[in-house]
C-alpha cells in the first residue's frame, strides 16, 4: 500500500500545544495551519504558524475551537492534507 506524504497539517488547538505540533512539523518539513478565535487573535501560537485563520467568528473562544464545520471548511480552503486535534 501506497503511503501519502503529508504536506500541510491545520492545527485545531491553541496555545502551548499547538506550538509543539507546529515546532514537530517544522522539523518533518511539514507546512501548518493555526486556527484562532477572535480573543485569540494576538495568541502566540497563531504566529508560530505557516498560516493562521479565525475560526468561529462571533462564538466565545471555547466554542470556536469546537466549531467542526469551521475548522473542516479552513482545512479545505488552506488545502491541509490533515487535521491534528493537539491531543
Amino acid at each position: 500500500m501506497e503511503s501519502k506524504r503529508l504536506n500541510k497539517i491545520l492545527v485545531a488547538n491553541r496555545g502551548e500545544i499547538a506550538i509543539r505540533v507546529f515546532r514537530a512539523c517544522t522539523e518533518l518539513g511539514i507546512r501548518t495551519v493555526a486556527i484562532y478565535s477572535r480573543e485569540d487573535s494576538g495568541s502566540y501560537h497563531r504566529y508560530k504558524a505557516d498560516e493562521a485563520y479565525l475560526v468561529g467568528e462571533g462564538k466565545k473562544p471555547i466554542d470556536a475551537y469546537l466549531d467542526i464545520e469551521g475548522i473542516i471548511e479552513i482545512a479545505k480552503r488552506s488545502e491541509a492534507d490533515a487535521i491534528h486535534p493537539g491531543y
